[in-house]
């Protein structure tokens, strides 16, 4: 499936009503596929949140972070979708009449005016855990053909960096912690983050 047009890339959301439709799900909502630091922070309203599962993709730390979890001298690494696989997290419904905010909001956040595009939005089917029923919802997939994506680090080169890694948002394991304690609540085990975890140095 190609990757959905950007607002500010050839339409405006709130005044493209076609466009906006061509985001929804079949039943008139909004459904926003969260994997890392979504889950913990969505930062949007929202009517639910479904536990949910996404085949085709497995999240990794496969994203050099210059910005929000390092600097450009010290480079940090932030999740993202990579090819094959599955990954487990949630999907949050949101009401159409808030669903051009949601995504304007959404796109800021993850795909920055002038910086690296390091994610493509895409529209993708997954299936709600609580429910068995299938939905489009939007995802952020790692844009493989950007300078900062990372091709396979060992653990112990993932946690070093993770270790040293500090950007606007806060430390870089933090990041990692706070994803991995709200996906255990939400009884996911990850192996290869845990693994990562691990490795951290103590504090």
């Amino acid at each position: 499936m190609p990757p959905v047009r950007r607002p500010g890339a050839g339409f405006d959301m709130h005044h493209d009503q076609a466009a906006l439709r061509d985001v929804l799900d079949a039943d008139g909502h909004l459904y926003v596929f969260g994997y890392g630091s979504l889950i913990w922070r969505p930062g949007f309203t929202h009517a639910a949140a479904h536990p949910a599962l996404l085949r085709g993709f497995h999240r990794r730390f496969c994203l050099w972070s210059h910005r929000y979890r390092g600097t450009p001298q010290q480079p940090g690494l932030v999740l993202g979708l990579d090819r094959g696989g599955a990954c487990r997290g949630l999907a949050f419904r949101v009401a159409a009449a808030e669903a051009a905010e949601v995504l304007a909001y959404l796109d800021d956040r993850e795909l920055p005016d002038g910086a690296e595009v390091v994610y493509h939005r895409r529209l993708l089917p997954l299936r709600l855990l609580d429910s068995g029923r299938m939905v489009r919802a939007v995802a952020y997939v790692a844009n493989r053909g950007c300078r900062l994506y990372v091709g396979r680090l060992s653990p112990e080169r993932a946690a070093a960096a993770i270790a040293a890694g500090h950007g606007q948002m806060g430390a870089n394991r933090d990041y990692l912690l706070n994803t991995l304690r709200h996906l255990r609540e939400m009884g996911v085990r990850d192996a290869g983050l845990d693994r990562i975890a691990e490795l951290l140095p103590a504090t």
